[in-house]
């Protein structure tokens, strides 16, 4: 997919022509199956269909005729590749060989279709029965020490088998279950429940065509999320005002031209849908957020003086929430020089906008990575809570706080026991169900999963999908740091980096994707997914198989738990893959309280929502009440500007989700065939002497004595704020040193990397993948 590099803007909107043509590129691609891919689309994310295996926006009761969106069917085109990695591409292909393949290159090569043993001696992979692959991962677990294990769930696994993953770790003896919540949301799942009472957000559907009025902070709809653009497209052909904060301008916020309207298509315009845009500095995000809540403080206060309605909602706070007066002191002792300083924004801009959000009746506050991958991501979320609290916009229609997670099941799975958190999880219940004291010790996340494994106390690690190593922060010390392992296990559909750096042990695991025929014993079975609004909706796949070799999830959970764990009657993990229903049967009476007639309740249009305290005005606080958050920092950086030093935002191209790189066109912001670019402002260009098309390598600023480079960049002028620079995830994730993350969640700060560039290139420490 890669060809001739070129840098030109873009003039089109989100969806419209360009959509369908990036489609059409896709989907006609050499190896893609696209007969079975146009009957798939028809089914994806609809009653009786299967859920995407991209994003987790909510899927509606009534859907579109094309209930996908532009990344959602690149997706399944992606699992419907008719290439094979198999034993004769490995007899083509040394793993040292595969290693200098690019992202794309390697899932490209199509499906993984039968399970693979690592041979060190020919570096290479080397088929394997499934009983054998088991016997040995068995006896491997068997001899460590389950606090060495880490067991790694990516976001993309159904609920049933998120569920026996967990279980199977607990019984092994440990918590170590780091997830991709870790690397992004992780800042919400803290942040939520210490202001609201909920991890979650708690906003429906329903509540876009309610509300009044839309903020966005740190989002990109367009890429990661763009079926959201429907009811966005409503809501401001209703009038809603939608006001968008994030450093870059990002076309899906701009405007969009529905690919399902057929007046738009044939020469309408397109509909705006930002009446307001404005572009923070990185990590100006606190400012950003106190400047509105300080600005509204001096409406409300106008108002008092004159008489007039008041602009807090002074009923709401009193009998909802604690820390008011505390909060507006810390308001009342910001300067607003200081505010307009580290947002990067004017104070009169500040001010427009918090009227704009006073005016309204009701307001839904969206965000995403880009306020939770900060050092202070948590303060991030929290500060968020405290600008709804202020006006009353949590638990009522047409209001909330949304937000928008990632991969298609991430948020499901922390709800059904993926946490290494053992207060998250009925630990007392699973001991009654199953007969075995749980560990009650905290497990490992990714940073801890990541520092385990550089210090060489981590000797395993089970993959059930992802991309680990590219997905993690700090990449040449932990790849230097996983050859060491004793054991790695990957669970996959398609080959990926994290397959290419193994342990002494290594298993390489072909599973059915969400869109193939899953038929067990008792027939085809169903599985489950949670979306963003914490609905649960039902996923059945139709497609065959890539390979009759492929094993549900499920199975393969059930068979490593068999071959490493010692026989337990209360826990029929044969029986579990026999039938779904069995394990949501057992899901049911492990979280009674969400999941509750859980058979009977799958399926219905629109998903059933678990229950939301939030929602309803109940604050599951220690004090029974909302809490403001007083925190009066105004940056999320975590680090001090100094000279040279710049500020780097990671980001996804279009062409991307996650680490999976679908090709070399990232659209919107006019980058086609490479993504080995840096964007910058112009101002920044001319001071530090450098010139429009020149290769740069960016170097870690962190001050700890590790040198992180990643070289080969191309220096390109964009509209971003003075300060900062944009590079593409996961190529720039070797900037990131694994102790620069969120307090408290642990989260990589990504939007806020500390850089500096020099002119030198190091071709050791050039990405994969084509030059510019």
């Amino acid at each position: 997919m890669a060809g001739t590099s070129a840098f030109r803007r873009y003039p089109g909107p989100a969806g419209g022509w360009g959509s369908v043509r990036s489609l059409a590129r896709h989907g006609l691609r050499r190896r893609t199956r696209t007969l079975a891919a146009m009957a798939q689309l028809r089914r994806q994310n609809k009653p009786g269909g299967f859920a995407c295996v991209s994003c987790s926006w909510a899927k509606p009761a009534a859907p579109h005729p094309f209930e996908f969106c532009e990344n959602g069917a690149k997706a399944t085109f992606w699992d419907l590749d008719a290439g094979r990695v198999d034993a004769a591409f490995f007899r083509r292909h040394t793993v040292s060989e595969l290693r200098t393949w690019a992202d794309f290159d390697l899932e490209a090569s199509g499906r993984i279709t039968e399970p693979l043993r690592y041979d060190a001696a020919s570096d290479r992979y080397v088929p394997t029965s499934w009983e054998d692959a088991f016997a040995a991962i068995g006896r491997e677990l068997r001899a460590l020490d389950p606090k060495s294990v880490v067991f790694y769930a990516s976001g993309r696994a159904s609920l049933e088998a998120s569920y026996m993953y967990a279980l199977l770790a607990r019984l092994y003896g440990c918590n170590n279950l780091p997830d991709s919540s870790n690397m992004c949301h992780e800042s919400t799942s803290v942040g939520l429940p210490r202001s609201l009472g909920v991890p979650v957000g708690t906003v429906l559907l329903e509540d876009f065509e309610k509300t009044d009025c839309i903020l966005s902070f740190g989002q990109n709809v367009g890429v990661n999320s763009p079926r959201l653009l429907h009811p966005l497209q409503d809501a401001s052909r209703r009038g809603v005002p939608i006001l968008t904060f994030n450093p870059l301008r990002e076309r899906g916020w701009e405007r969009f031209k529905n690919p399902q309207s057929p007046l738009q298509m044939l020469g309408g315009a397109a509909t705006r849908i930002s009446s307001g845009y404005f572009q923070p500095r990185a990590g100006g995000d606190p400012a950003v957020l106190l400047g509105l809540c300080k600005a509204l403080l001096e409406l409300d206060d106008a108002a008092r003086r004159g008489g007039g309605a008041r602009v807090v909602d002074s009923a709401f706070v009193e009998a909802h929430t604690e820390g008011y007066d505390a909060f507006v002191g810390v308001l009342r002792g910001l300067d607003w020089d200081a505010i307009a300083r580290e947002s990067g924004l004017a104070v009169e801009v500040l001010r427009a906008a918090a009227a704009v959000y006073a005016r309204a009746e009701s307001a839904i506050l969206i965000y995403g990575m880009g306020l939770t991958q900060h050092r202070h991501g948590v303060d991030n979320v929290r500060l968020l809570c405290n600008l709804a609290l202020m006006r009353g916009n949590v638990g009522r229609p047409g209001a909330g706080v949304c937000p928008v997670r990632g991969h298609s099941n991430v948020q499901g799975q922390r709800t059904v026991g993926i946490t290494e958190k053992p207060e998250l999880v009925p630990l007392d219940r699973l001991a009654e169900q199953y007969g075995f004291e749980p560990p009650r010790d905290k497990g490992l996340d990714t940073v801890g999963t990541v520092r385990g494994a550089i210090e060489g106390r981590v000797r395993a690690f089970v993959g059930l999908g992802g991309n680990f190593l590219r997905a993690a922060p700090e990449t040449g010390r932990l790849e230097a740091a996983w050859s060491r392992l004793r054991l790695t296990v990957q669970v996959a559909t398609k080959l990926n980096r994290s397959h290419l750096v193994n342990g002494e042990v290594a298993f390489l695991l072909p599973c059915l994707s969400r869109i193939e025929r899953d038929r067990q014993a008792g027939g085809v079975q169903a599985v489950s997914v949670e979306d963003s609004t914490a609905c649960i909706h039902r996923s059945l796949g139709v497609q065959a198989p890539a390979s009759d070799r492929l094993l549900s999830e499920p199975a393969i959970v059930a068979g490593i738990a068999e071959a490493a764990l010692p026989p337990n009657p209360k826990v029929p993990w044969r029986d579990w893959v026999a039938d779904y229903a069995r394990v949501r049967d057992a899901i049911a009476r492990t979280y009674p309280a969400d999941f509750h007639d859980f058979n009977a309740r799958l399926g219905a249009e629109g998903g059933f929502p678990r229950p939301n305290g939030a929602r309803e005005r109940i604050w599951h606080t220690p004090s029974g009440k909302a809490q403001f958050h007083a925190a009066g920092l105004l940056s999320a950086t975590g680090f001090a500007d100094a000279p040279q030093r710049l500020r780097l935002v990671t980001v996804r191209s279009n062409d991307q989700f996650n680490t999976t790189v679908y090709g070399y066109s990232d659209r919107f912001r006019g980058i086609e065939g490479t993504r080995r670019v840096l964007l910058m402002h112009r101002d920044d260009i001319a001071r530090l002497g450098l010139a429009e098309g020149e290769q740069v390598s960016l170097v870690g600023d962190a001050d700890d004595g590790v040198h992180r480079e990643v070289g080969g960049l191309r220096v390109t002028a964009y509209d971003v704020p003075a300060g900062c620079v944009v590079g593409y995830y996961p190529e720039c994730n070797p900037l990131i040193p694994v102790e620069h993350h969120a307090i408290d969640s642990h989260v990589p700060a990504a939007k806020s990397v500390p850089v500096r560039i020099e002119r030198e290139v190091d071709p050791r420490r050039v990405p994969a993948g084509p030059a510019p």
